[in-house]
Parts: C-alpha cells; structure tokens; sequence
C-alpha cells in the first residue's frame, strides 16, 4: 500500500477523538443569553462553570497522528448572572491565547506544531519519525521568532487541561508549561503566571518565578495540571516534572490578595519555589499529586515520559508493568523529608482526595500525623494513553499481580506513619467498588479532610479503556459514601491487598439496587445522552455534606449524522443535578453550540468572580498582516514564510 492509499484509507475512518461530539470546534461565543428549563438555584447567582479541553484549531488532516490530550486550550462556561428579573444564564467559549495558538492561527501550517502524543507512545513510530517531528517542532519555533513573526513561542504548553482560582487569579492548567491567567466570566486570556504575578497583571511582585534562571529554566517550569488550592489558607500547592536530575520540584504559594481572604490566615505565609524533590531516579509522566492539610504525596508510577528512552528502543512515553509504584509522603513546607511507600504496578492519573490522621503523642502531649489517607483512581495498566491515541496497546500492558481485566476503580490508601522510616508500610489499599471511576471531584471546602463523598463518572458498560477505533463515552454519574465504604474495607480480614474491592456490584447492579442507604449512587443519562466530568455546587443552607448541586455538559448524539459526524447546528447542555439524590435534573441550560468531550472543569463563585486582581492588559488575536522590522520587502518575507511553513506541512 502506497502513502497515498495509507492516508486515504485513514480519513475513511477519522479518528475517533476527533469526530463525533469529541471533533473540535472554531467557533467561539462572547457571553450570550441562554434559555432554560426547571429551576436555576439561588446558589449559582453571579458564578461561573468553566470546562476545559484540547480542541486543535490546526484539524484539516484527519489522518494524521493524534491524541485526545493534543489540541488547544479552549474554555466554555456558563456565567449566572444577576438581573432584576433574577438569574440568567450566559454561555461562553473562547480559545486559550497561548503562544502556540497564536502562532498557528498566523501561520499556513496543516499539522500542529508539537509531535502528537499518539506519535510519542505508538511503539510502531520510528525514531526517525520521531527526530524529524522534533526537528520540525523546534524549526518552527525558532522561525516563531526571527523579526517580523507575528508571535514568538517562548512556551509550549496549550493549556488545555484544568481550570482553577488561586489569590485573585483564575488559571489554566497544562504540564508542558506554567499557568495561564484567564478573565472571568469573558473567558479572556491575561497572561502566563510563573508564580508571583501574570502578564497581563496590574500591579504584583516582580522578579524570577517557576524555574527561576538559566538555560534549562524553561523545563522546571513545566507545572502539573492539576495543582491544589488549600481550601483554609488559600496556598497553591504543585509540582513540577521535568526531564533532567532530580526530576520533580516542588512550590508552595501563599494567598496575598486582599479580596481572597482565607478562613486560616497563616501567621508566617511561607513560600517554596521549585524545591527539589530527592528519589525520582528517571523522568516519569506525572500528571496529578495528593495533597492533605499538612502532606503531600508525590506518585513515582511506572510511566516513564523520557527522550532516553528512544536510546533504549522504547516509546518516549512508556509502561513497565513489572515495576513497581511508589508514593512519597513529605510535610506540606519539606519535601527532602520525604518517606517511600512501595506496591505492586499501577497507573494513577487523578487523585481524588488526601487527609490526615492525627493523634495525640504520649510522650510529647503534642498531636502528629498517625497516618496519610488518599482516594484515588487506579488503573490496572496504562492502556488509555495508548487507547486515547487510538493506538493498539502492546502487550503484555497489564500488571501481574492481578489477573482481573482492566479496570479503572476508586481505590483507597493509607500510609502508615507512625512507624519508623525504615518500615515504609502501606497499611490499607482496596479498591472501593468494582463500577469503573473516573474524573474524580468533591465538595471543595471538604478537601484535604476526611470527607464522606466523592462524585465521579462511570460508563453503563464497559470501561474507560475503549476498543481501538472507539472511545469511552460517559453515560454515568457517581456518588460514592467513601467513609461507609473505608469503614467496611478496613473491618474485613479477607480483603487481599492490592486486588480487593469492598463493594463488587456492577453498573447495573447499583440501578436495580433498592437500599435505602446504599453507599453508591448512580445517576444514568438517557439513551443516547453523554456527559462530562460534573462539579459540586453546595447550597447556601446545607444541613449534610451532599446538599448541593451537580453541574456538567450534556450531548445528546442524535445529532449525529449517518457517518457518526455532528449535524452543523448541534448543541449541547448544562444540566443542574440534584447531589443528594442523584436522581432529579433541577434545571437545564440550554447552549446556542456544543461543547465537545473535553478534560476538566471548575466552578467558581460570585466572590471569585468579583474579587479578581486588576488586568492591566489581555492577549489578542494577530492582526491580519504581521508588521515587518525590515522595511524593504516584507511582501517578499512573507511569501518566503508561508512557503517554508507549507512546506513544513
């Protein structure tokens, strides 16, 4: 078969991560008025709900390598706001302005400017192909800024992963770059933040940030997607990984704004910038982190995200499923007083949340931490990064240690730390139901405590390893009574390490369930209907942690044509779901667009709303005919630049 006949053999069938409901869309929304239905709560007046994904503003070849991660950051939310009349709903998306974009959408390049993380993990990808990506890549941005470019990229993350608000400041979130700075509730983008001000900001503290200085700066501040705000004193706790010794930083960031006050004040805001954290031994691929109110627990898994590894002829992005995981607990403010705790291969790409026990010291009277808690999603093997990439996994992918099939379930740890150093011990590690878990949130202010629920999404059948050329569509909400579940698993002498699971119920079996306290709870979509991760909203008067609300986007794909293809007026919904009893839809949003299947959300407040820093100025679009430093010619350098990058493909 000739490259020709191989390409157009691909587009027959388009991946399936960029087709149907998960395809990309160019068009973006200013706040616009919607309508609804039901009942829009008192408690969402003057927030905002934003998601945010990978949408590739660079798609006409179908064909090529791509992966459900790639794409560019765009944000869509919904935006309560205040009238006489009472509440009304305002949809907005808009692109993430990140130095890529910009310079994709003023450029006459086909493909991305990044190699595919499908290119990076398919084992059938040459290191020739894999060289010639990388060259191009960095072609590309070193053309970016010769004079007369109409964007320089001085970073290469797309922010296309998560959304949250620290001091003033709502981010976006990618771990190939710093944070992004974005307006609410316009959804503009500000600036880069490294850790002590944004682009963009009015006013801040001056000086080096993330990565501080140096040729290799720019890779220590690369910032995991999913860093962690303090829900008492407002400090942001994240991690950087990086491809050179010692691997992983660590920084901990203070509230200073004035209109953020936190609930704990700290007497001494203690501030920690890219500290190292020792016993990472390679590069790995890290994507989230536990954090308690004291602790914080690094996840050394065996995934490695490593260029040497081409040496070794191995995928960059790859999976030994005959190593082992190890988790390093260390106080919040020290990370070279970090302990390791060993067990048997694992994938972890979300955490769900992280407490301490405390206990008084007998020979101190002074209380100290008996033991570190976490809740995460444990996969069985690393198959979805190759299955999002719709690529075969290579085999064998999965764990030895146990025979189950894959699997993705809520999985409950505790590391002993009562015990001396040199008897690392992970007491507990069960999983807490059998029903595949994913995408993890909880009622924020409950974070980092010993919180009852936690909600996530689940498929009626299957799980989130999807069959090469299909994908994993979520049809199912979860509640989960984690402290009645933990109880029980902690009571049972027969539960084995590792592969025991305290409530082994299917999907099905927990809708025909007719317990009156059932511990899982499963809110089903209609026929036909998908959503996506959902957030917690709590009620203004709640007697119980679970009163509140549920926020996601909803699809229903009977707007897809006879090829899988979304009809060109389909549109999406928010729908408002009763947390309590998993069961009643208390109103629906309805959008003037779809929001494709896309990563992370967040919900943010009328307070956060209100009480952001001052911008001083916002990113824009390139204008229509990139400015010049040369004066002679620049018809000449422009003809030259288009040929080149159309070249380049």
């Amino acid at each position: 078969m000739t490259p020709v006949e191989s390409r157009k053999r691909k587009r027959e069938a388009p991946h399936p991560y960029l087709s149907g409901n998960f395809a990309p869309i160019l068009k973006t929304q200013p706040l616009t008025r919607c309508s609804y239905t039901g009942v829009i709560p008192q408690e969402l007046c003057g927030g905002e709900y934003v998601r945010n994904g990978g949408n590739p503003v660079v798609n006409e070849d179908l064909g090529r390598d791509a992966h459900w991660f790639d794409g560019d950051g765009m944000l869509a939310g919904v935006a309560f706001q205040r009238t006489e009349k009472g509440v009304q709903p305002h949809f907005v998306n808009q692109f993430i302005l990140t130095d890529l974009y910009l310079s994709s959408v003023s450029s006459s390049i086909r493909t991305p400017i990044l190699p595919s993380i499908a290119t990076l993990v398919n084992p059938l990808t040459t290191l020739f192909h894999i060289i010639l990506r990388v060259l191009r890549a960095h072609f590309l941005v070193f053309l970016s800024r010769l004079p007369g470019s109409p964007q320089a990229i001085k970073k290469i993350s797309v922010a296309n992963t998560g959304v949250l608000f620290h001091d003033g400041r709502a981010l976006a979130t990618c771990e190939s770059g710093p944070p992004m700075r974005v307006a609410l509730p316009g959804l503009e983008t500000v600036g880069w933040y490294n850790g002590k001000r944004a682009e963009g900001d009015r006013g801040g503290e001056d000086g080096a940030g993330f990565g501080g200085s140096g040729l290799f700066s720019f890779l220590k501040e690369w910032t995991t997607a999913h860093p962690r705000v303090d829900p008492n004193t407002g400090e942001l706790i994240l991690f950087h990984s990086t491809y050179l010794p010692p691997y992983v930083h660590y920084s901990c960031l203070p509230a200073t704004y004035p209109p953020a006050i936190p609930s704990t004040p700290l007497n001494v805001p203690t501030r920690l910038m890219n500290a190292p954290v020792p016993g990472v031994s390679s590069a790995k691929m890290m994507h989230d982190f536990g954090v308690s109110f004291d602790h914080t627990v690094i996840l050394d898994l065996p995934l490695s995200l490593d260029p040497l590894n081409l040496a070794k002829n191995k995928p960059v992005v790859a999976y030994d499923p005959t190593g082992r995981s190890r988790f390093g607990v260390f106080p919040r403010y020290n990370p070279h007083q970090i302990r390791w705790f060993e067990t048997a291969a694992c994938c972890i790409f979300h955490t769900a949340n992280t407490w301490d026990d405390k206990v008084v010291d007998r020979s101190t009277g002074v209380m100290k931490t008996a033991a570190v808690n976490m809740l995460a999603c444990r996969l069985t093997s690393a198959s979805v990064v190759f299955s999002t990439g719709n690529i075969a996994a290579p085999q064998p992918l999965r764990t030895t240690v146990s025979q189950e099939e894959e699997q993705c379930r809520l999985y409950y740890y505790q590391f002993d730390m009562d015990q001396h150093e040199s008897q690392n011990k992970i007491r507990y590690q069960f999983a807490l139901s059998a029903v595949s878990f994913e995408f993890p949130s909880m009622r924020d202010d409950m974070s980092m405590s010993a919180a009852k629920y936690i909600y996530g999404t689940s498929l009626s059948y299957g799980s989130f390893d999807a069959a090469l050329g299909r994908t994993a569509k979520i049809d199912c909400l979860v509640k989960i009574h984690a402290e009645v579940l933990i109880a029980r698993g902690k009571a049972r002498t027969d539960l084995e390490p590792v592969s025991g699971c305290v409530d082994t119920r299917s999907v099905e079996d927990v809708l025909s369930s007719t317990l009156e306290d059932d511990p899982i709870q499963i809110f089903q979509m209609p026929q036909g209907y998908y959503c996506q991760e959902s957030r917690f909203v709590a009620k203004a008067q709640a007697q119980d942690e679970d009163d509140g609300y549920l926020l996601t986007y909803v699809f229903d794909e009977s707007q897809l044509d006879d090829r899988g293809e979304c009809l060109p007026n389909a549109k999406s919904e928010l729908w408002i779901i009763d947390a309590k009893d998993m069961t009643t839809v208390v109103g629906k949003v309805m959008l003037p667009q779809r929001v494709p299947y896309g990563l992370h959300g967040n919900w943010f407040s009328e307070d956060q709303v209100l009480g952001q820093r001052p911008i001083e100025t916002i990113r824009q679009l390139p204008s229509a005919k990139p400015s010049s430093v040369v004066q002679a010619g620049p018809d000449i350098w422009a003809r030259c630049r288009k040929f080149i990058e159309s070249s380049l493909g």
